[in-house]
């Protein structure tokens, strides 16, 4: 199944560790600390396929999430340099649901349902 509550900072430290290629984005972090406990705090991460969408929520998970310790993970990159960098780091409960993989389930449960004819209609 997976670990939805504070899943932990494991895939964003094998992308920033132990790829040879790695885009630092975390100035999305900085915009995010700054509307995050102001009227605008409901963000949209949207991006064309193919543009990093799943590794930007795995670094929303890795700097928020407290399920796991991100400070020496995060030192080295561009948002480590703002002066609020530490207010916000591993403070929150953060639920992370990769949609792909949860439709898939939801589709196989679905099928399976109708398959036995157990579905009810409106």
């Amino acid at each position: 199944m997976g670990t939805y509550l504070n899943p932990g900072n494991d895939e964003f430290y094998n992308a920033v560790k132990k790829s040879k290629i790695y885009v630092d984005k975390t100035e999305l972090l900085k915009f995010t600390n700054s509307v995050l406990c102001g009227e605008q705090k409901d963000i949209c991460v949207s991006r064309p396929r193919r543009f990093g969408k799943f590794m930007t929520a795995n670094m929303l998970v890795a700097y928020y999430s407290k399920g796991c310790e991100s400070k020496e993970l995060f030192d080295g990159l561009k948002l480590a340099e703002e002066q609020d960098y530490e207010e916000h780091l591993n403070k929150y409960n953060v639920i992370h649901i990769n949609m792909i993989d949860f439709l898939s389930r939801v589709n196989g449960w679905f099928n399976r349902l109708y398959a036995k004819k157990i579905v009810v209609g409106y």
